[in-house]
């Protein structure tokens, strides 16, 4: 099960790294925020639409390693079509299960994200994955300063 479970997330991983949705810039984004993890160099702005507190577009650009780069391109398929308070509760599991905060792993509330719980086996990759997931939390709560994962 973990063997499979493990080839899906480097399939996943290399779908989204080589090929990431929503590459693309939003010229009339009503949020923009930049992320940085100076730890491996990845850097990405998130554009957001938010129109009656539902997240209706939601892109990048930027560059990083593969988990940063499928993580992002991830993210930004899911949320969109969330309201904030979804995309909220999605960035709280989300940390929560690759942080190791949680310890039980509810991969079916993550849908798509799961490939990504694997993170937590190794600690120097999480903040490659979280970076999109706190530049988003940052962008959710319309804060403008850029973010680091330092």
């Amino acid at each position: 099960m973990f063997d499979d479970l493990r080839d899906l997330y480097q399939e996943v991983i290399f779908d989204h790294n080589r090929n990431p949705r929503n590459f693309r810039i939003i010229p009339d984004a009503d949020r923009q925020v930049e992320g940085f993890n100076p730890l491996c160099g990845d850097r990405l702005t998130l554009y957001l639409k938010v129109a009656d507190h539902t997240i209706s577009d939601a892109s990048f650009q930027g560059v990083g390693c593969a988990i940063s780069t499928a993580s992002v391109s991830l993210m930004t398929e899911i949320i969109k079509g969330k309201t904030e308070a979804e995309a909220e509760a999605l960035f709280t599991l989300f940390h929560e299960i690759t942080t190791g905060k949680s310890e039980q792993l509810n991969l079916e509330a993550l849908g798509k994200l799961a490939v990504l719980a694997g993170v937590r086996e190794y600690p120097a990759r999480v903040k490659c994955a979280t970076l999109a997931w706190h530049t988003l939390d940052a962008a959710l709560k319309n804060q403008h300063n850029s973010i680091s994962t330092e």
